[in-house]
């Protein structure tokens, strides 16, 4: 029993982390019903950033405070995101109001090619470490209750935490807030918005520079635990089955996904991969997220996209 819960409450913690990943696809499309290919580059240029400058912030102030250095380092990680979005916003998007899906879909590839390349130009392309000082010992809970406890990675567990945060705060913006409406009306008709008075570009602006924040968060994570390299793009990838599980226009359904999707990936691991040769872990979540496309194409919780047309 110890077993299966270490198991369970790892893919719990994994699934968190796919569901920040996978925000950042839902709150573009929420915002303007394109599916967004540069999340991954975001998530990348926004970890390099934070990587970079908590290296160079020491050598150039000579603080050497290193919980000082991240937190400035964090900030202007995430003001250049903001400056990314406005550019985006300004540059590509502004041009490109009321044109058809895959015209914006084309938009998000070229942006992804060229966040990847001016992060490389930048920041470098070697392997950075973001040390953020959380605890990698892993700590046995439950030792009252199950023989030798239950094993937990620390920085598994705050990093959840951190995600699950996130994710509740966006939830709440996007119920609570005018701004969160507004984002709904756009995403639902980009027209009739602007008819009402809804301002398009500005709302697009916000939007990029919400998603920026949560890439950041997202690669600061990841690029804890991983190291901050190119590859890291890849992460996107694993959340691609999380937007389809949970429906690409739903918040909470990239919550429920990513829960879904991380312990799946365990427990089919552990459980299913010693009968087949191993390897579940690779392939699981894509073929879930194939039986949704072929039963539920608009995901558990997401609204069908020919409604949106």
């Amino acid at each position: 029993m110890a077993f299966f819960l270490e198991t369970l409450i790892g893919g719990l913690m994994a699934g968190m982390l796919y569901s920040l990943v996978a925000l950042g696809f839902v709150l573009i499309f929420k915002a303007s019903g394109v599916f967004n290919f540069a999340q991954g580059a975001m998530v990348l240029f926004a970890a390099l950033a934070m990587a970079r400058f908590s290296e160079w912030i020491p050598k150039w102030t000579g603080i050497e405070n290193m919980l000082v250095a991240n937190l400035a380092a964090f900030v202007i990680a995430g003001a250049i995101m903001f400056v990314c979005a406005w550019l985006i916003e300004k540059l590509v998007l502004r041009h490109l109001v009321n044109q058809e899906g895959a015209t914006l879909l084309m938009a998000t590839l070229g942006i992804t090619y060229f966040m990847e390349g001016l992060g490389q130009t930048l920041f470098g392309s070697d392997i950075y470490k973001i040390d953020v000082g959380m605890p990698k010992d892993p700590v046995f809970l439950f030792e009252s209750v199950f023989q030798g406890g239950v094993l937990v990675n620390k920085e598994d567990v705050i990093a959840a935490a951190i995600a699950a945060v996130l994710v509740v705060l966006l939830s709440l913006f996007f119920q609570k807030t005018g701004t969160g409406r507004a984002l709904r009306a756009v995403a639902d008709d980009h027209q009739a918005a602007q008819s009402i008075g809804i301002p398009l570009n500005r709302i697009w602006v916000i939007v990029w520079c919400v998603a920026g924040v949560v890439a950041l968060v997202a690669g600061m994570i990841w690029g804890s635990k991983l190291g901050v390299q190119f590859s890291l793009t890849t992460v996107a990838l694993r959340a691609l089955p999380v937007v389809i599980l949970g429906g690409l226009t739903s918040v909470p359904g990239a919550i429920i996904g990513g829960l879904i999707i991380g312990v799946g990936e365990k427990l089919s691991e552990v459980y299913l991969g010693p009968f087949v040769g191993g390897g579940i872990e690779i392939w699981f979540a894509y073929v879930l997220a194939l039986a949704f496309l072929l039963f539920r194409p608009q995901g558990l919780f997401g609204e069908k996209i020919i409604d949106r047309v």
